[in-house]
């Protein structure tokens, strides 16, 4: 099927054939019929399946025309992601008159002020700087008839959800909600009960799945080794460009200094960055301009970054669903990605919740030629399913080498 027999209007047709958009994913084929038919919806999928199409397409149809007031609202934990999607529903609308405006923190208030004032017909908004408007009247939720919940799962684990509710008490009861979140906890089936009516479940693919066109590879070291390690991986690995995970700002900070000390063009990413700078940061990384992406989660979801070819997760995820966002960075559109994580004994028992999630034991790789030391990862083949390492040299049953695909060693040339 094509977008011309979903049913969506002519002008926001005409959008989507300029920005190229040609047959629609299964996410937009299953979930734009029902809201265009007026249902409440919950949306999941995997990351890069076109969900903002598949929500803001139907909902550009039937708003139409303009309105003086906001009509619908949609909720995105990050400033990123809020402005990503802004961006998006800019160009779907590209021949209407339709008006979208993003509000979002770490920026002044005026010119968010000033585009409430002339007048909207959607926000995108973070939950923190949408209640800030309303408490100083700068916009009403009166006339809301659209309210989209993206990401739901991830303003759970950033403690949006009071922030959420007190949103949502503001919105009309006889509206239509639609919400989206790669996992559904018990406290995001109770907002479901309270927000919404009836609504229609799509799901494509598995929640836990991950790409299969992304090599998986844990590369154990010890603790005071993991500086060298990633050094090293990025000395061995041709790659064109490469996202590096983070538990911590800091530790976000710390590593990116430490590559940019082994002259790679780096880019950092994480809450404490201005927002010109995470701006800079991603528009200089999508560019080309930075080969390397140092970030915490706050990266790992929904944000537009297409041609990554490896992701490496220097800290394990402590969320084994954070383990398939982070690497979902990588191998999207068919494409194929390297998706490497650093492992130190500490790690263990998440790692083996990573692999219990998806359903997959991921091989341990060594780096030949790296002078490892001793780690008790390399005893303990019992309790960690690896094999049995003891004395100087490494025992059976390691891979040597990189998860490459065949690519030849070396950091990118420019």
């Amino acid at each position: 099927m094509s977008f011309d027999s979903l049913g969506l209007s002519e002008t926001v047709l005409k959008g989507i054939r300029e920005m190229g958009y040609e047959d629609p994913t299964p996410i937009q084929l299953h979930g734009i019929p029902l809201i265009l038919s007026g249902k409440d919806v919950i949306g999941s999928a995997q990351t890069g399946t076109g969900k903002t199409a598949a929500f803001g397409l139907p909902i550009l149809t039937r708003l139409e025309k303009p309105s003086q007031q906001p009509r619908a609202l949609i909720l995105e934990p990050t400033r990123e992601l809020a402005s990503q999607v802004e961006t998006a529903i800019q160009d779907f609308s590209k021949f209407s008159k339709l008006r979208t405006t993003v509000l979002y923190g770490g920026v002044k208030y005026g010119r968010q002020t000033d585009a409430l004032k002339v007048g909207t017909d959607i926000i995108v908004a973070t939950p923190g700087r949408l209640l800030d408007h309303l408490s100083q009247k700068n916009t009403t939720l009166k006339h809301l008839e659209y309210l989209v919940l993206d990401e739901a799962d991830r303003m759970l684990d950033m403690g949006f959800m009071p922030d959420v509710k007190k949103i949502i008490q503001q919105c009309p009861e006889k509206r239509q909600t639609a919400l989206f979140s790669a996992t559904v906890p018990p406290i995001i089936e109770t907002l479901i009960q309270w927000a919404m009516k009836d609504p229609e479940t799509v799901e494509i693919g598995m929640r836990r799945s991950v790409a299969d066109t992304i090599s998986h590879a844990v590369y154990p070291v010890a603790f005071n080794q993991k500086d060298d390690l990633v050094v090293a991986l990025l000395r061995k690995v041709e790659f064109d460009s490469v996202i590096i995970f983070c538990r911590t700002k800091i530790g976000a900070d710390k590593v990116g200094r430490l590559l940019k000390q082994e002259n790679h063009s780096v880019a950092i990413l994480h809450s404490n960055r201005t927002q010109a700078e995470r701006e800079r940061s991603l528009k200089g990384f999508r560019d080309g301009k930075f080969e390397v992406l140092v970030a915490t989660d706050i990266a790992s979801r929904g944000l537009d970054i297409a041609n990554v070819s490896h992701v490496v997760n220097y800290d394990v995820p402590q969320h084994p669903e954070d383990y398939v966002h982070r690497i979902g960075r990588t191998g999207r559109a068919a494409a194929t990605g390297d998706a490497f994580t650093i492992m130190v004994a500490e790690d263990r028992q998440h790692m083996e919740a990573v692999e219990r999630f998806i359903d997959n034991k991921i091989k341990r790789e060594k780096i030949e030629g790296f002078e490892y030391k001793y780690t008790a990862l390399f005893d303990d083949g019992k309790s960690s399913g690896m094999p049995r390492f003891r004395g100087g040299s490494v025992g059976r049953g390691y891979s040597f080498g990189m998860s490459t695909r065949g690519k030849g060693g070396g950091r990118r040339r420019r």
